[in-house]
């Protein structure tokens, strides 16, 4: 880093602070103009409404006036409209003038265009322009605040709108601005300099995530304006930036195609609800509404409102799993299967089930004369065709039955019981006439019954004569016809087995995680469900913990969206050895189309002490670099039962001796439970994380492995890393994932023997009591 020479930088900052007071002065002054016009907009909007239709003659005794009365209405209505444009408009506009109120802008940059005079702009989380339209503040997203991100001084390239523009920058200057004062400044010739890092990464940990927009690195800046790639592929180590960085490009593509993309059109799938909660305010903290969001356990359950799908803390704590048949289902293979198999169905196969009305022994439409219609059409139909011709002469037959219906001993007796008030519904109008008691009599009839033949005309809409479990089970049947799962370890007596564990979830309305993704785009695939065209921008967090399967599902659902997938691939906690090779496996879903791979092997988060220890849990962990913030070594605690609780306490009065919020994190929740249970008896105040609902709070938070997800936390206490709990290779990067938390302090404590998966770690990277 390049210093402000010592004997020049109280002038310069002299200098810095006057343009700051009167870019805030100036700031001020808007401000209060639009809470004139916020408040003007609105009193005009009221009085628009209180007198409505004071200035309107209501006429319509001829064609001429009724027009006029319209056409009055209609102004009337536009003028509402236009006052209510300005009100939003200007209420956006004073949310980003007050958030520049605040800290109007962090870096400057100094530069020169060829044959042009030298310039000077200032970078902020938003744009501000002066009373002539001269900027006084760029938005970090403009084009030309991209070379503040990726240039060192000297000649720089920038991508503008109409093509790439070269600069010459003189210099980079980075504010540390608080209640209206340049409390530092630096000057550097790299892309963020270390000392502004520094300063944002000693900030202490909260419960919600911060924006990073002031410290974006060189890598992080070719995520966020990547505007090229089909599948934009992050592989980012713990703490790397990468989560940050992908709201940050959501942020910058919602400016960059700002009146053809909005927040609705761009979808975020997240490891849980917990994490959901914890980035909620990136976007808000920038001028942006949030993108949608939910977990991919979400997205499918919404499709199968009377299944319960298999929830992360089962997936965890499945003892009964089957590793082998779980790494077929996850399986692109048994995703073509599917494709394969529907194949077939045009020709014979398809299962549908009756469907019934007042009576539950006969089926109003029987399952055998659904299946005659089904194939009964020419082989040129194709799966959504038979399925429409279907409904279509299904709901034909519905309306053919409702005079026979009509005449049946149910009707009649309806008639009698029902009160006058619903009889009274049943009319067309209220002076409604008939000809004869006979012909009213035939007119309620029929009405009855179109009334209670909407429930079969539901199930019809619904494909509910389409029977998906026992289709879902017929294709399991055929899967040894179409994979040879001696590849996979599986005989066919295991196979036929675990089938029978399936109709058994069925029965009990219970669906696993492996099953969900199959059984839909199968039901998806046979009944031409119509997938969303409207989603522009998809991006997955954690990808490390999705299956090949279910990557292939969700390209299948928003098949014009661009994908972002990131994820730190030493840190699969459900996927374990499977996620090396899923970049490998993702890249057939994108075989035509521009994929490009970003590697983030520099951690932000935590010390260089902690990184150096965490790293080497891991087999290839060397590839992790350490940024230069120094720490206290990770302390490994042997204690025996009765004082491990006691040595917590001491941890925990430490650490807020030292004000850093702790998290215990354990590997299950069982024993998240168990430790809180000890801890209250001691009269130690925390507060269990038990589900993925939960909000984080203040104070100290016990939570399980699997909940700890892409959150962070000044203090780590990592909780029993004894060798019961950690023994299996594969569960190297849950350890990893665990103490890879730490931004400041990281404490482990065991029991009994030490995890063999720590018993490498170098003795000069850690404390040993």
């Amino acid at each position: 880093m390049v210093w402000v020479n010592i004997l020049t930088k109280k002038s310069e900052q002299q200098k810095e602070q006057e343009h700051l007071d009167h870019v805030l002065s100036l700031i001020q002054d808007r401000i209060k103009i639009v809470e004139k016009s916020i408040s003007g907009a609105q009193s005009e909007a009221q009085n628009l409404n209180a007198h409505f239709f004071d200035d309107l003659k209501l006429d319509y005794d001829g064609y001429s006036t009724s027009m006029e009365t319209a056409l009055s209405i209609h102004q009337q209505q536009q003028l509402l409209e236009e006052r209510q444009n300005a009100w939003q408009h200007a209420t956006k506009q004073l949310s980003t003038l007050q958030r520049l109120n605040k800290r109007p802008y962090f870096a400057r940059i100094d530069f020169q265009e060829q044959n042009e005079k030298p310039e000077t702009i200032y970078i902020g989380l938003g744009s501000f322009a002066d009373k002539n339209d001269q900027f006084l503040i760029y938005d970090w997203r403009a084009p030309i605040s991209s070379i503040y991100y990726d240039g060192k001084l000297g000649s720089v390239t920038y991508y503008a709108p109409d093509g790439e523009q070269e600069v010459l920058m003189t210099k980079k200057r980075q504010f540390s601005i608080k209640d209206g004062q340049i409390i530092n400044m630096f000057d550097t010739n790299e892309s963020i300099g270390d000392q502004m890092l520094i300063n944002v990464l000693n900030e202490k940990s909260s419960t919600q995530m911060k924006s990073i927009v002031t410290t974006i690195q060189r890598e992080q800046n070719k995520i966020i304006r990547n505007t090229t790639a089909d599948l934009l592929f992050v592989q980012g180590s713990a703490g790397s930036g990468k989560t940050s960085a992908i709201l940050q490009r959501i942020a910058y593509l919602l400016y960059r195609y700002r009146g053809n993309l909005v927040s609705s059109d761009v979808i975020m799938f997240s490891p849980n609800q917990l994490f959901n909660d914890y980035v909620k305010n990136v976007l808000p903290e920038m001028g942006e509404q949030n993108m949608v969001q939910m977990t991919y356990r979400q997205f499918v359950s919404r499709r199968v409102p009377a299944f319960k799908v298999e929830s992360l803390f089962d997936q965890f704590e499945d003892q009964n799993k089957n590793p082998k048949i779980a790494k077929l289902k996850d399986s692109l293979e048994f995703f073509e299967a599917i494709n394969h198999y529907s194949k077939h169905l045009i020709k014979h196969g398809v299962v549908f089930k009756n469907i019934y009305f007042k009576d539950k022994e006969k089926p109003f439409f029987d399952k055998d004369y659904i299946k005659d219609i089904y194939y009964s059409f020419n082989e040129n139909y194709n799966l959504r065709n038979r399925i429409e011709a279907t409904r279509e002469k299904l709901v034909a037959r519905l309306n053919e039955s409702i005079s026979a219906e009509a005449k049946k001993a149910w009707v009649a007796k309806y008639l009698e019981s029902i009160s006058k008030e619903e009889l009274n519904k049943l009319y067309d109008r209220p002076d409604q006439e008939f000809a004869s008691s006979t012909e009213e009599e035939r007119f309620l009839s029929k009405k009855i019954v179109i009334k209670s033949l909407k429930q079969v005309l539901r199930k019809v809409n619904a494909n509910s004569f389409f029977n998906i479990r026992a289709q879902y089970l017929a294709f399991l049947r055929a899967i040894p016809k179409m994979i040879d799962l001696q590849q996979y370890g599986i005989s066919e007596n295991e196979w036929y087995d675990h089938i029978e564990l399936v109709k058994q979830n069925f029965v009990h309305k219970q669906i696993k995680i492996t099953d969900i993704s199959s059984y839909l785009y199968l039901y998806d695939v046979i009944t031409g469900r119509r997938v969303n065209y409207e989603m522009r921008y998809a991006f997955i967090d954690e990808i490390q913990d999705y299956t090949p399967f279910q990557l292939a599902y969700l390209k299948y659902n928003f098949p014009r969206a661009k994908f972002t997938m990131l994820g730190d691939l030493n840190q699969a906690i459900f996927t374990k050895d499977d996620s090396l090779t899923l970049l490998d496996k993702v890249k057939q879903l994108f075989i035509s189309e521009k994929i490009e791979l970003i590697k983030l092997t520099k951690s932000y988060r935590s010390t260089k002490q902690i990184t150096d220890f965490t790293k080497q849990i891991l087999k290839s962990g060397e590839l992790i670099e350490a940024f230069d913030r120094n720490g206290a070594k990770p302390t490994i605690w042997h204690c025996d039962n009765a004082s491990a609780v006691h040595k917590i306490n001491d941890i925990l009065i430490a650490n807020n001796q030292e004000k850093l919020t702790t998290a215990i994190i354990t590997k299950t929740l069982e024993e998240a439970r168990d430790l809180t249970t000890k801890l209250k008896s001691e009269s130690i105040k925390v507060t269990l994380i038990a589900t993925a609902n939960q909000r984080l709070v203040p104070g100290v938070l016990v939570i399980p492995s699997y909940l700890a997800k892409g959150l962070e936390f000044d203090a780590v206490i990592a909780w029993q890393v004894n060798n019961t709990n950690y023994h299996k290779e594969d569960e190297r990067q849950l350890l990893y994932t665990i103490t890879s938390r730490a931004m400041y302090k990281l404490d482990l404590i065991y029991t009994d023997e030490l995890s063999d998966l720590l018993r490498e770690i170098k003795a000069d990277t850690c404390k040993w009591s």
